[in-house]
């Protein structure tokens, strides 16, 4: 029998094989969901939201880096792989690390992620501006 982790893992690895209406097996009906900019509570609001997510992605993939788990906890680091077509449909990665509590099923979910990485460098005006400032913070941290 697999665990919640590893049930996790296999759910997300990739989009295709994502079958949201089986997000009970993998989460609790009870379940809250964290990321840079939602706060979501509830399993049906939490399908509903990777129902939208995944409509508008072309591909989308996890690769899991390294894992630390412990007492129904667990801190996974990945990259994700996608493509959108309001983003010129180029591959993009961003690396994030997710945060789950659980028990038989997960409980607590929370993804860590940086926003510009994810969305604002890829926008064409807004993604010069904010490559060009964290460019410049990593000069004057290294200076």
């Amino acid at each position: 029998m697999e665990t919640p982790v590893e049930n996790f893992k296999r759910f997300f690895k990739n989009e295709k094989s994502a079958n949201l209406s089986r997000m009970d097996d993998l989460y609790r009906e009870d379940v809250v969901f964290r990321d840079p900019v939602h706060q979501i509570r509830g399993l049906t609001s939490l399908q509903d939201y990777m129902a939208d997510m995944y409509a508008n992605i072309t591909e989308c993939r996890f690769e899991y880096l390294d894992e630390l788990v412990s007492d129904g906890r667990a801190y996974i680091k990945w990259n994700m792989h996608f493509r959108h077509p309001k983003m010129g449909g180029k591959l993009i990665t961003v690396r994030g690390v997710t945060h789950i509590h659980f028990d038989e099923r997960i409980f607590f979910h929370e993804d860590i992620y940086d926003m510009g990485e994810l969305l604002y460098e890829h926008v064409p005006i807004i993604g010069g501006a904010t490559r060009w400032l964290k460019n410049r913070l990593v000069h004057q941290k290294s200076a």
